[in-house]
C-alpha cells in the first residue's frame, strides 16, 4: 500500500513538472526560425534539408555543422526536417520537450542521491523555468544545449546506478551514454569532473582519512570502506575512459574551429583581456541569475573596455565566495560541490579559448546554474534550520521566486518570436552591439526598409569598422536603392579587408555583370569558385556571365554542374535553357524551360521563351498556346502581346 502511495505521489510530481515547463513555454511553439544560426543550422542548410539519407548521415558524421562536430545534434535536425519540414512548431516542440526531459530527471537524480524531497522539487523547478534558459529552449540553432542537458542528466543517472554497485556490466553502459553525449555538444567535457565531485557530496564515495571528529581529504591505502568508500585515486582510475573520451572530443572541437575560422588568436583578443571578460562574467552570471533583466542574445566583447575596478571586484568577489565555501564545506558538502559545479562546468565557455565575438552568453548557464541551485535549494534551510516558522517561510518564498521566474520566462519569450524582435530587443539592452545592429539591418533590407538598413549597417560600422561581413551587407543594401557604384566600392573594401571572402566576391561579380563589366565579373566569379568550387550560385553567375559573352559551350557546362549539385535550382535550369537555346538545342531548351514551368507556373516570361523557342522549330499553334498562357497571367505583358500578334499574322500567312 505505501509503495503504491509512493509511486502515485512521484507520478504527480513528474506531472506537476511537466505540466509547469509546458504552461511557461507553451507560446514559443508560435515562434518563427530566426535568422541567426537557424538558417545556417536548418533552413539554409543543404545537408539538414536532404532529410534522412545516407549521404546526409555520413555527413553528420563526418563533417562539422556550422563549425561544430555534433553528429547527434545534426541527426536531430535532420529528423526534425524529415517529418515537419521546415514547420518552426514542431522544431521548437522537439527543444521544450527535450528540455522538459531534462527537467524530469534532474529530479530524478538529485531524489535518488539525497532523498531530500523539497530541495530537489525546488531545483527542478527553477530549471524548468528560469529565464536564463529560455536562449536554450527558444533557438533551434540552441538544440545542442538542451540535447546535451538530456544527456548529461542521463549519464549521471547510469554514474549514479553504477556507484552504488560497482561492476563492469554497470560501468559499460556508462561508458556508451557518455559516448552519446560527446556526441551532442563539446560542453560536456567537464562531465567526467562533476561526476568526481558527486562521489564527494552526495554519493559518499570518496574515502577519507579521520582525525578526532574532522575529516581531510588525505587518503588511506586500504580498500573500500562501508562497502562504498573508496581512495581518490582509485576513483580517477575508473574515470579513465571517460577522460580518453573528453581528449578525443577536444581534439575534434579544436580542429573543426580552428577550420571553420571562429577560434580567436592570441593577437586578436590577447590573454589579458580574456582573464579580465571571464572575472567579470562569473560574477556577471550570478548576478543575471539572481536579477534576470537585460538579456540579450549576443553580448559584445569589451575588450579593453571593461573598467579595472570591475575586474578588481569581480576577483574578489569570486575569492571570498571561494574562501567562505572552503570554510563552512566541512559540515555542508553541497556547498563545495555547487561551487565547483558552477565553476568548473563554465571553464570551457568562459572566453578563455575564445570562440566568436561574445562576451558571455545566456545558454552557457543552462547546466552550470544547476550548482547554484543546489546551494540555494540546500543551504536557506540550513541558515533557517533553528527559526519556527522555516517551512512557512522557505515555502512562500519558493513559491514567490518561482512565479516571479515564470513571468520574467514568459516576457522573455516575446522577443524570441520573430527576428525584428529578437534583434531590436538586443540593441536595446546593450551598448555597441555591431553584430545586433548588422542582423537588424539585414532584416530591414528583406522587408523592404534599405534606407533605414543603411543607418543600421553605418552604425554598425562606426563599432567595428574594419568588419568585411557589415560591408558587404552594406553593399547589398545599397543595390537595393540603385547605387551600384557604390555597392561595388563596399565589396571591394570587404575584400581587401578579408580577401578570403567568396560571399562578397560573389556579390561583386553579379553587379558587374550587371553592369556590363563581363570580363572582371568572369575573373570575379573563377575566384570565387578557388574559394567555393562547389557553390551553386556562383556556378550559375558564372555561367550567366560567359553566355553575355556569347561563351555558351562553356555556360553550359557551368550550369549543368550546378544542376548535378542542385536539381531543384531553378535559375540555373532556366539560363541552362535560354543557353541551348542559343546553340540551337531546342528540343533540350524546351524540355528545362518546362521544368521551370512546373516549379513557377506564373513565370511569364519563361511562358514567352517558350513559345519562342516552339515558334523557332515551326511550331506556330503550340508556340501561340505559350504566348496565350502568358497574357492569361497578365492581359497587359507587351512582350507576349506582340509575340502573339506576330504568331497569328504568320498562321495566317501559312
Amino acid at each position: 500500500m505505501r509503495k503504491s502511495l509512493h509511486k502515485e505521489s512521484s507520478l504527480l510530481v513528474y506531472g506537476f513538472l511537466v505540466v509547469s515547463a509546458l504552461a511557461v513555454y507553451w507560446p514559443v511553439l508560435n515562434h518563427e526560425f530566426v535568422k541567426y544560426d537557424d538558417d545556417k543550422y536548418v533552413t539554409e542548410n543543404p545537408n539538414v534539408r536532404c532529410g534522412i539519407t545516407r549521404e546526409s548521415v555520413t555527413w553528420a558524421f563526418t563533417k562539422p555543422h556550422y563549425h561544430m562536430w555534433h553528429p547527434l545534434t545534426s541527426l536531430t535536425h535532420l529528423l526534425d526536417y524529415q517529418l515537419f519540414g521546415l514547420n518552426p512548431t514542431w522544431h521548437h516542440l522537439t527543444n521544450l520537450l527535450l528540455h522538459v526531459a531534462s527537467t524530469l530527471l534532474l529530479f530524478g537524480i538529485l531524489k535518488r542521491m539525497t532523498a531530500a524531497f523539497w530541495p530537489c522539487l525546488f531545483v527542478a523547478l527553477v530549471f524548468a523555468v528560469h529565464p536564463l534558459n529560455v536562449e536554450s529552449v527558444a533557438w533551434i540553432a540552441e538544440r545542442k544545449n538542451v540535447l546535451s542537458g538530456l544527456f548529461w542528466m542521463f549519464t549521471i543517472a547510469v554514474y549514479i546506478r553504477y556507484a552504488e554497485h560497482p561492476g563492469l556490466g554497470r560501468f559499460l553502459p556508462l561508458v556508451l551514454v557518455f559516448a552519446l553525449a560527446t556526441l551532442t555538444k563539446p560542453m560536456v567535457v567537464t562531465l567526467p569532473f562533476v561526476l568526481l565531485l558527486l562521489d564527494y557530496w552526495p554519493l559518499g564515495r570518496l574515502q577519507f582519512k579521520r582525525v578526532g571528529d574532522e575529516q581531510d581529504l588525505e587518503q588511506t591505502e586500504s580498500g573500500q570502506v562501508d562497502g562504498r568508500r573508496v581512495p581518490l585515486w582509485r576513483l580517477l582510475l575508473e574515470k579513465i575512459p571517460l577522460f580518453v573520451l573528453v581528449t578525443a572530443l577536444s581534439a575534434v572541437t579544436l580542429i573543426a574551429q580552428q577550420r571553420g575560422g571562429v577560434m580567436s588568436g592570441w593577437h586578436n583578443v590577447p590573454l589579458k583581456y580574456r582573464l579580465a571578460n571571464a572575472l567579470v562574467s562569473y560574477v556577471a552570471y550570478i548576478i543575471k541569475m539572481v536579477w534576470p533583466s537585460r538579456l540579450a542574445v549576443f553580448y559584445p566583447h569589451p575588450f579593453n573596455k571593461l573598467p579595472i575596478w570591475q575586474v578588481v571586484a569581480s576577483a574578489l568577489v569570486l575569492l571570498a565566495v571561494s574562501v567562505a565555501v572552503l570554510w563552512f564545506a566541512r559540515r555542508r558538502k553541497y556547498l563545495t560541490v555547487g561551487w565547483l559545479w558552477y565553476l568548473g562546468i563554465l571553464v570551457p565557455v568562459i572566453g578563455l579559448v575564445q570562440v566568436g565575438s561574445q562576451a558571455m552568453a545566456d545558454r552557457y548557464t543552462y547546466l552550470p546554474f544547476v550548482g547554484l541551485f543546489i546551494i540555494i535549494a540546500w543551504g536557506l534551510p540550513d541558515v533557517l534550520a533553528n527559526w519556527r516558522f522555516q517551512r512557512i517561510a522557505l515555502g512562500i518564498s519558493a513559491l514567490v521566486v518561482l512565479l516571479t521566474l515564470s513571468i520574467c520566462t514568459r516576457l522573455q519569450l516575446r522577443h524570441w518570436r520573430n527576428n525584428k524582435a529578437l534583434f531590436e530587443h538586443a540593441i536595446n539592452v546593450t551598448g555597441d552591439n555591431f553584430v545586433m545592429n548588422n542582423n537588424y539591418a539585414n532584416i530591414l533590407k528583406n522587408i523592404g526598409q534599405p534606407e533605414k538598413a543603411i543607418e543600421h549597417f553605418y552604425k554598425a560600422l562606426r563599432i567595428r569598422p574594419n568588419s568585411p561581413e557589415i560591408y558587404n551587407n552594406l553593399g547589398n543594401a545599397l543595390r537595393r536603392l540603385d547605387r551600384f557604384d557604390d555597392a561595388i566600392m563596399c565589396y571591394q573594401k570587404a575584400l581587401e579587408l578579408k580577401a578570403y571572402f567568396p560571399e562578397a566576391r560573389y556579390n561583386l561579380a553579379a553587379e558587374l555583370t550587371r553592369q556590363g563589366r563581363t570580363d572582371e565579373a568572369v575573373e570575379q566569379y573563377r575566384m570565387a569558385l578557388r574559394l567555393r568550387p562547389d557553390d551553386v550560385e556562383t556556378l550559375s553567375g558564372l555561367g550567366f556571365a560567359l553566355a553575355q559573352k556569347g561563351r555558351f559551350d562553356e555556360a553550359i557546362g557551368y550550369y549543368q554542374k550546378a544542376l548535378k549539385l542542385e536539381p531543384e535550382n531553378i535559375i540555373a535550369r532556366g539560363r541552362l535553357g535560354l543557353a541551348l537555346a542559343a546553340v540551337k538545342k531546342f528540343d533540350e531548351a524546351i524540355e528545362h524551360c518546362r521544368i521551370v514551368l512546373k516549379a513557377r507556373p506564373d513565370d511569364i516570361e519563361m511562358h514567352c521563351n517558350v513559345g519562342i523557342l516552339l515558334a523557332a522549330q515551326g511550331k506556330t499553334d503550340e508556340a501561340i498556346k505559350a504566348y496565350r498562357r502568358a497574357l492569361k497571367i497578365n492581359p497587359e505583358y507587351t512582350k507576349a502581346q506582340q509575340l502573339l500578334k506576330a504568331a497569328l499574322s504568320k498562321q495566317e500567312n501559312r
